[in-house]
């Protein structure tokens, strides 16, 4: 049975996996399937589809008959689209209030920084590619107690990153901790996706979330790494922030924090 891949497409951009979205897609087209119909009919591996299904069920987008054997019926798509677009308002809120609490803490420092023509001795502007790395590579060695990092492309480290590898295992050996929270993109980057894995087995706690407001690394609540994109759409221009200020820190720590929790694991994701 043929999909609508512009369908599926538009019920992925609602929240769910692609698998997820082709199921959902073919269980609406008949009263019910047992979990092997309905692998056959949205060609979706059959080692995959009870998890796909158990998924659906969880999302309250599809029903579990249970019987002899199994079956599996589709939420009327009303009340079904309408509950995604509930959980995309709540995440879009959750993003909105930690994104303008991260401009509400910048916003002054970033003010402070274009009104004074000799720069504050917190604050160190950085707009060459290599002295961004450079600084993140710093920063990363500075660390005693805990790095947290929102992770985006385009990144300014080697894909390797052996300096941030050992810099978590240093950190893991004192007792400090390693946090970061990547895009859902990285999950399809199979090289940055390589990546998360080391600093994993390294001992670096990842999540994953759809969107991060900007690119941020914060060291022992002290040292702040920030880019600031250039807000005009056709350039790819990037201005970094490295700050040392315990009060701005502790703010983008929190800001991280709420982002951090509300962010998904891999387990999470996997059982989509």
């Amino acid at each position: 049975m043929e999909l609508d891949e512009s369908t599926v497409n538009d019920l992925v951009a609602l929240g769910i996996s692609r698998y997820e979205a082709r199921v959902y897609l073919t269980l609406v087209r008949r009263d019910s399937y047992t979990a092997a119909q309905v692998a056959r009919a949205a060609d979706v591996p059959r080692q995959r589809v009870y998890d796909v299904l158990d998924a659906l069920v969880r999302r309250n987008l599809a029903v579990l008959r249970p019987g002899r054997v199994a079956t599996f019926s589709a939420v009327a798509p009303e009340p079904a689209l309408a509950r995604l677009m509930a959980l995309q308002r709540e995440s879009l809120e959750r993003m909105d209030r930690a994104s303008a609490a991260l401009a509400a803490a910048l916003a002054p420092v970033w003010a402070a920084g274009q009104t004074h023509t000799d720069p504050l001795d917190y604050i160190e502007v950085l707009r060459d590619p290599k002295a961004i790395a450079e600084r993140f590579a710093g920063i990363q060695e500075q660390a005693t107690q805990e790095l947290l990092s929102f992770c985006k492309p385009p990144f300014v480290a080697p894909a390797a990153n052996d300096e941030g590898i050992e810099a978590v295992r240093r950190l893991r050996r004192a007792g400090g901790r390693a946090r970061a929270v990547y895009t859902h993109e990285a999950l399809g980057d199979a090289e940055v996706l390589e990546n998360v894995n080391r600093f994993g087995a390294a001992g670096e706690e990842s999540r994953f979330t759809r969107e991060l407001p900007l690119k941020l690394i914060v060291a022992d609540a002290s040292m702040v790494l920030c880019d600031m994109p250039d807000p005009m759409a056709e350039t790819r221009a990037t201005t970094a922030l490295y700050i040392e200020h315990p009060a701005l820190a502790a703010c983008l720590r929190m800001s991280f924090l709420t982002v951090w929790d509300q962010a998904e694991t891999v387990a999470d994701l996997g059982s989509r």
